[in-house]
């Protein structure tokens, strides 16, 4: 393959990651090694195309093993001080979500994945309130009061 093609590849899997996908930093590493594939076409060396599908797959699996947990972490806020701060956070829920329910909510400018660890479901457009912070997905329960519940049901 041409070096530009590896380029357009790499850019496209990163973009994806970036503005489409949520697929935890993987594809940026996808993306990054056929971005490496084509500096590498491009700089001069020239491999057999099954030498350049080689060399992508190991730098691939080898940045997303070695780099990929760490750099997760540090973007998403995996940290003792992040996860005490968002406790007790509140954070707009916009669909209905049921006990052990999961939904996406936003905090602090980031999506999160939230499951309702509460006993009582959670109303769309209610508030619920941060109970738990595991890596990265919260835990929410519905605030006190916001819960509308209908006896006739």
């Amino acid at each position: 393959m041409v070096w530009w093609g590896w380029l357009i590849i790499g850019f496209l899997l990163m973009g994806a990651e970036l503005f489409a996908v949520d697929a935890a930093f993987y594809l940026i590493f996808v993306g990054a090694a056929a971005i490496l594939v084509g500096l590498i076409e491009f700089s001069g060396v020239s491999m057999p195309i099954w030498g350049q599908w080689l060399s992508f797959a190991v730098l691939a699996i080898a940045s997303m093993v070695l780099f990929r947990q760490r750099l997760y972490d540090k973007l998403r806020g995996r940290t003792k001080e992040f996860q005490g701060n968002s406790i007790g956070a509140r954070v707009a829920v916009n669909e209905n979500v049921p006990p052990d329910g999961r939904t996406r909510v936003r905090l602090r400018g980031s999506q999160w994945t939230a499951v309702n660890v509460g006993g009582a479901p959670i109303e769309s457009g209610s508030e619920a309130r941060v109970v738990a912070a595991d890596g990265v997905e919260l835990g929410i329960e519905a605030m006190p009061g916001d819960s509308v519940t209908d006896p006739s049901n």
